[in-house]
């Protein structure tokens, strides 16, 4: 006998004997028996019939879904979690090829790049590098002000927050401070470009912008004057020009120069 007919006939109350006994002997009989029992607790039970069969059987269908078994996303949130951590390791520790030069207040250095290109790094300065990709990337960023004698191959590229300056091979200084970048050309040719403008250098040439504001001179020193412990300045700010003396004044002193 189908069970499902056992079921209809049990809920409506006419079943005979044999069916009586045939659904007891059903595997599901205590558990159907125990739903009805739990529904006849609630105060709303004498007030209500029994449901239908087409309404129990959702009931029932409900009750039974099974619970899926989740043991296949375990190894899943395993290898989300190693991810994770060689996510973290790959952007919180440093890149070994990533070379960061630095100069204090009153500091000057010379670095020399794998290409064997120089830098004269003044006071209160940076510049960041790829050593590993130096070869095929000639390119750097400057924070302040550098001297470069580049050494002649690929395309050099020196980047600030102001503007780019691109060379083959030649010396010039450039100098990114506030609202000022300074470009001069001391050897070859140089091409500065900032926003929509590209100026191209030549020896002796120089370009200056200040606050949106473009000039383009000539000079006649053979190296930037601070190469050698001096300071030249011309129509910039006056606060600028306090800037600079601090950042030389204390190796003026320990040097003893004036």
């Amino acid at each position: 006998m189908e069970q499902d007919h056992l079921i209809q006939k049990w809920l409506s109350g006419e079943m005979t004997d044999e069916e009586k006994k045939a659904f007891q002997e059903m595997e599901d009989a205590p558990f159907l028996e125990s739903i009805v029992e739990d529904a006849k607790a609630f105060r709303a039970s004498e007030f209500s019939k029994v449901a239908s069969y087409d309404g129990f059987k959702k009931t029932l269908t409900q009750k039974e879904t099974p619970v899926k078994n989740l043991d296949w996303f375990r190894p899943v949130l395993k290898v989300a979690a190693v991810a994770a951590i060689i996510f973290g390791i790959y952007y919180l520790i440093p890149m070994d090829n990533l070379v960061v030069e630095q100069t204090l207040a009153a500091e000057k250095t010379t670095i020399e790049l794998p290409d064997a290109s120089q830098v004269v790094l003044n006071a209160d300065s940076k510049i960041e590098y790829d050593a590993k990709n130096w070869e095929d990337n000639r390119s750097l960023k400057l924070e302040g002000e550098a001297f470069f004698d580049v050494a002649k191959g690929a395309k050099f590229d020196v980047v600030t927050s102001a503007g780019t300056v691109t060379v083959l091979g030649t010396e010039f200084n450039v100098k990114q401070r506030g609202e000022i970048f300074e470009v001069a050309c001391f050897e070859g040719t140089v091409r500065v470009s900032i926003g929509n403008e590209t100026h191209i250098l030549e020896i002796g040439d120089h370009v200056f912008y200040l606050a949106g504001d473009v000039s383009i001179g000539k000079h006649i020193n053979e190296n930037p004057s601070w190469t050698q412990n001096m300071s030249q300045f011309s129509r910039i700010p006056l606060s600028e020009v306090f800037a600079e003396l601090e950042r030389h004044l204390v190796f003026r002193e320990k040097s003893g120069k004036r």
